[in-house]
């Protein structure tokens, strides 16, 4: 099997990446209707197109390399992740956490504040367990529950859920992605936290403004919200997960902890049975089953359009646009960007362009803890807006078992940290000291 340095790389090995631009956006909006067009069939057809190019390599060598892209060891975590999230939020639905969970959300937080805190919540746990996608999958099934009591627009819920891990991603001691951005860079953790929050800080303190007035607008309930011991007992497996994250359990054993614990607390109360049990987990399981799917078709698409050249061609030229101190810093962000979008995973991108961005900021004089903090927030940055990435397919997935159905471009629309974060690192390019503090090469 030929490695993507040895086919010469070209545009015509971004295409696939194109039509399904086009066969999902292009037939929705033709459309009108963004639910007419199911994710799995765009993702078919660009893989379609991935096929037919290289043509010197026979179907046989394509075929192994877009199934070694399914069975990638990241993409089957992903989907192991994904399975032992629906079903922990369909056993604990089913034994009365959800409810439980809302009863006291909507009785510790007020209506108006309820968006900046569901942000500020899946920050600070995000940012203790160093995983955006464990915090989402805690925290989506009680926000999508609490969607219809207090007449937010599940657009702007989920928004609030992956904004905030996003941020605490990003900052992290623990995340992955900061440890690839700070050893591909040579820079100690702090230097770079320091670095990466006077970048992100202004950005997750103006979206909190944002959540503030366009939160709950429709809610006009005045009732008095009682809180029984039952109330808390029900939302212990909650409480011990949350527990247990902060102390570095791994998100895999912490979900299976949250599934035993919720159908034990569930059978003791009542609520469950064995049976009950079983069936939750295989309706939780099922319905995320289009969510697997994407995710591996994801995965073959991806390691197809690599191997073809695509993120070669990608970064030769980003390489060779590169002119100044200023520029490096841009051409960097850009891409890990992009090596992001075609990867779906923000820590195989910083590790793949983390070494040329460290031979780019040696050779023009850039700090090395403002490119570990760009490598870093700008994969956050991408990561959290691609459709086919981890963070949104779990938010959607886990929503979407509840009943709360949402466009993949409504919750775009809605990310409004990941804009700001944008925005942010772009002041940040302008706000650059002159100074030069990286030594050059002999």
């Amino acid at each position: 099997m030929s490695d993507p340095e040895e086919i010469r790389p070209g545009f015509a090995t971004l295409i696939p990446f194109f039509v399904f631009i086009f066969f999902y956006a292009g037939l929705s909006v033709w459309a009108q209707d963004f639910y007419k067009v199911p994710m799995p069939a765009a993702f078919a057809a660009a893989s379609a197109a991935a096929f037919f190019l290289n043509r010197k390599k026979t179907i046989e060598e394509k075929v192994s390399v877009y199934t070694s892209g399914m069975g990638d060891s990241n993409i089957m975590l992903m989907c192991l992740i994904f399975i032992l999230a629906g079903a922990f939020a369909a056993v604990a639905k089913m034994m009365g956490a959800v409810d439980a969970a809302v009863l006291i959300t909507r009785s510790l937080i007020p209506a108006r504040f309820l968006l900046a805190g569901i942000f500020v919540i899946s920050a600070l746990i995000s940012l203790a367990i160093g995983t955006s996608c464990g915090t989402i999958a805690a925290l989506t099934p009680i926000a999508a529950e609490l969607i219809a009591p207090m007449g937010i627009r599940p657009e702007l819920m989920l928004g609030a859920v992956i904004g905030g891990a996003m941020f605490g991603d990003n900052l992290s001691m623990i995340s992955d992605t900061t440890i690839a951005a700070t050893r591909t860079q040579n820079v100690p953790m702090q230097e770079k936290f320091y670095a990466n929050l006077l970048m992100v800080l202004p950005a997750a303190l103006a979206v909190i403004v944002i959540y503030l007035f366009a939160g709950n607008s429709e809610y006009t309930g005045s009732e008095t919200i009682s809180i029984t011991w039952k109330h808390i007992m029900l939302v212990i497996p909650y409480i011990l997960i949350l527990a247990l994250a902060l102390l570095g359990m791994n998100v895999m054993i912490l979900l299976f902890f949250g599934i035993l614990l919720s159908s034990i607390l569930g059978i003791c109360a009542g609520s469950l049975d064995l049976w009950g049990v079983l069936s939750a987990c295989k309706e939780g399981t099922l319905g995320m089953s289009e969510t697997l799917i994407v995710a591996i078709l994801a995965g073959g698409l991806l390691k197809l359009i690599r191997w073809n050249g695509g993120i070669t061609f990608i970064m030769e030229k980003i390489r060779n646009a590169i002119h100044t101190t200023r520029g490096c810093e841009a051409g960097i962000f850009l891409l890990v960007s992009v090596i992001n979008l075609f990867t779906a995973n923000n820590t195989v991108a910083i590790v793949i362009a983390g070494p040329i961005a460290r031979e780019l900021s040696i050779r023009y004089g850039c700090s090395p803890r403002r490119i570990a903090s760009i490598l870093d927030t700008a994969s956050c940055f991408v990561q959290g807006l691609i459709p086919y990435g981890a963070q949104m397919l779990i938010a959607v997935g886990l929503a979407g078992s509840t009943g709360i159905t949402v466009s993949t471009p409504a919750l775009l629309s809605a990310q409004y940290y990941q804009y700001l974060m944008f925005a942010a690192i772009i002041i940040a390019f302008f706000c650059r000291k002159t100074k030069n503090n990286v030594a050059m090469p002999k």
